[in-house]
């Protein structure tokens, strides 16, 4: 199986996948949506109203700003991957080993690849619902600037794809639905705590600032709160492609291990 196999093998009718999952969220909207969406604005108000009361300034990027407003962007970032990465890393996990959805979806004219890439959508478009969802919530507190948070919402559904891949990867990896907490404590945790999510990374030991670099989180949240304050640059470049390069390739490897685990 190589790349153009599996780019050959995805049609339009992806989108009848994902539409099959966008119908089924709007069911179950209120415990599917709501609970994430909340969790961020809860940290927004715990961390920074909370803690940013005894939090005069943070230096970053050669600026101050109160705590409130160096949080905002990252929390941003934060609900794209929790909203697309679980909703493929549970979502497809459910769907292939206890509802069985995928191996009735599969008798119709869809291909493997058509129901993983209609995965891979539909938890991207929750991601971007999520990033502008938040995004509204901290333009409400007064804490992005315009026109250039603007530049959030194709950037949420970037970073919704390469989350969301790496949610069916980690689906596909699984062999029970509780191997699914290795992921979340190995990958996800050390993610939004380290990524420059909380604190700036400016004054982190080296080693610190080198792990957090490998992590996809940190690239997003560093081009979320350029955004944010109006700061974009030709230096976040390096930022931008390196999502590129980890959404095409977590995705690829994502569809191809789903698939060996489909069709056996």
């Amino acid at each position: 199986m190589n790349n153009a196999c599996i780019l050959r093998n995805i049609s339009y009718r992806a989108w009848h996948m994902w539409r099959r999952n966008m119908e089924v969220s709007l069911v179950t909207w209120k415990t599917n949506v709501i609970p994430p969406l909340l969790e961020p604005v809860l940290y927004i108000l715990a961390f920074g109203v909370g803690l940013g009361a005894y939090v005069q300034k943070i230096s970053f990027d050669g600026r101050a700003y109160d705590y409130l407003t160096f949080l905002a962007p990252g929390m941003i970032a934060v609900g794209v991957m929790f909203h697309s990465i679980f909703s493929t890393m549970y979502g497809a996990f459910v769907r292939l080993r206890y509802q069985k959805t995928f191996d009735a979806v599969i008798t119709t004219p869809l291909s493997a690849e058509d129901i993983l890439a209609g995965e891979i959508l539909s938890g991207a478009t929750k991601g971007v619902f999520a990033g502008a969802a938040i995004l509204l919530i901290v333009t409400l507190f007064g804490l992005a600037s315009y026109p250039s948070s603007l530049a959030i919402l194709p950037l949420s559904a970037l970073a919704g794809l390469m989350f969301a891949s790496f949610g069916l990867l980690f689906a596909a990896t699984a062999p029970y639905i509780d191997n699914l907490n290795l992921p979340v404590f190995l990958f996800i945790n050390p993610m939004f705590l380290f990524s420059g999510t909380f604190f700036p990374l400016d004054g982190m030991p080296a080693w610190v600032k080198l792990a957090a670099n490998l992590l996809p989180l940190t690239h997003l949240v560093n081009i979320t709160r350029a955004a944010a304050f109006g700061r974009l640059n030709p230096a976040l470049l390096w930022d931008l492609l390196y999502i590129l390069v980890l959404t095409a390739a977590i995705a690829y490897l994502s569809i191809r291990k789903m698939k060996s685990r489909l069709i056996k």
